[in-house]
């Protein structure tokens, strides 16, 4: 009598059936991958606005307990950050709101690959640690309008607008550069709300804000 396992058939798979089943995951990838990457894209814009809001909260916090004026409007010798972010250094402000921020990591955009994540505010010394910029202008929450901060990836003319401060006229035809949100941002206004906008409702906010210069220090 022969073994049992001799009269078993040979359960390999075919070079058919292994043909079969790769071009069936090829077609799954295709159709799943793009999903997937829009699905990071949606997540990576929701984060970034909850950094926003966070930042804009602190800020308004920060303008509660001074007289209702944000460090942009308050000297350096009384404890604000006027005199250094109207040269464009756009760290100064939020290491004033540094209490109220509690942690430097959401001023990092998650879609901002070019910047580094720092862990404490003693570690938070160069643009490399911040996403976003400062509006220069901005004296307190009355001016609702006005740019409180936001994503800094402009461009003007083609060219990547570079660090430091930056005059918008009302009419500058600025654009959102393509490396954060896919030629969109995020906002923060005075009031504390936050908006993602295109292009087209970038310059349209530029607009409202009821200056004809608008200077923003970007990191």
């Amino acid at each position: 009598m022969k073994p049992r396992w001799a009269k078993q058939r040979n359960a390999a798979m075919t070079l058919f059936e292994v043909i079969l089943v790769v071009a069936v995951l090829m077609l799954l990838a295709a159709f799943l991958l793009p999903d997937l990457a829009r699905s990071r894209r949606r997540v990576s814009r929701i984060n970034c606005i909850n950094n926003l809001h966070q930042v804009c909260t602190a800020f308004r916090i920060w303008e509660g307990d001074n007289n209702d004026k944000y460090p942009m409007a308050i000297s350096v010798t009384n404890g604000g950050a006027m005199e250094l972010v109207a040269t464009g250094n756009v760290i100064a402000s939020y290491l004033v709101i540094s209490n109220e921020l509690s942690t430097p990591k959401i001023l990092v955009c998650p879609e901002d690959s070019s910047r580094i994540v720092a862990r404490t505010f003693g570690d938070f010394i160069a643009n490399s640690n911040v996403s976003y910029f400062v509006g220069v202008d901005v004296t307190n929450e009355v001016d609702s309008r006005r740019f409180l901060s936001g994503d800094g990836n402009f461009e003007t003319g083609g060219v990547p607008v570079k660090p430091g401060l930056v005059q918008f006229l009302t009419n500058t035809p600025i654009v959102w550069a393509d490396t954060r949100h896919h030629h969109r941002g995020n906002i923060g206004f005075a009031d504390g709300s936050v908006q993602q906008f295109n292009t087209a409702n970038l310059r349209q906010a530029l607009q409202q804000t009821g200056l004809i210069t608008n200077r923003l220090a970007i990191p």
